[in-house]
């Protein structure tokens, strides 16, 4: 006797903090559990290049998908990047209430600077960031990200030091986790 075949269906996966849904693929429920999904959300966010990693969770029969990672696309810092300018990149970890993340801001200075005002950037900035996440949780962070409100604080922070063309967290990225099990 042949077994009957099972049949993949779509699943709706929530995802709130883009107040959006999507669907999975897969036989069961159960299966997209813990599963990763990649985002565009370039054009929620106006032409800059981000693509979101979220982590699918079911929480009461529903798949609800939480921000893992947050990523600015190398094409869209090349677009930025003007001749005549430094940059300046950092990587450092910060600990959240709920989670250490991952946090690469990086800065497009007006003019070319010394290596002095380069450093100063840096320093300030891991220093502001740092101060930034403590007292929110790693979904606060992940919203204000998309609203830029960490990118316009922090630019407001070094302008102090040097104007800045541009202030951008290149990435945000859970790295060990308390709350989610991730």
């Amino acid at each position: 006797m042949a077994l009957a075949k099972k049949k993949k269906r779509f699943f709706e996966v929530d995802m709130p903090i883009i107040n959006k849904q999507t669907q999975l693929q897969a036989y069961e429920l159960e299966e997209i559990e813990s599963r990763n999904m990649i985002y565009d959300l370039t054009r929620i966010l106006k032409g800059k290049n981000i693509i979101m990693t979220l982590q699918v969770k079911i929480e009461e029969g529903k798949a609800v998908a939480h921000p893992k990672k947050v990523q600015l696309l190398p094409c869209y810092i090349r677009r930025m990047m003007r001749k005549g300018t430094n940059y300046v990149e950092d990587s450092f970890l910060a600990q959240c209430k709920d989670n250490q993340m991952r946090i690469k801001p990086f800065l497009i200075t007006r003019r070319k600077v010394s290596r002095a005002v380069r450093k100063a950037l840096r320093n300030k900035a891991k220093e502001e960031l740092i101060k930034y996440t403590e007292t929110k949780t790693s979904d606060e962070l992940f919203e204000d990200l998309m609203r830029n409100t960490i990118q316009r604080e922090l630019s407001l922070r070094l302008k102090k030091v040097y104007p800045l063309s541009l202030c951008e967290i290149r990435m945000l990225n859970i790295e060990n986790s308390k709350k989610r099990g991730e």
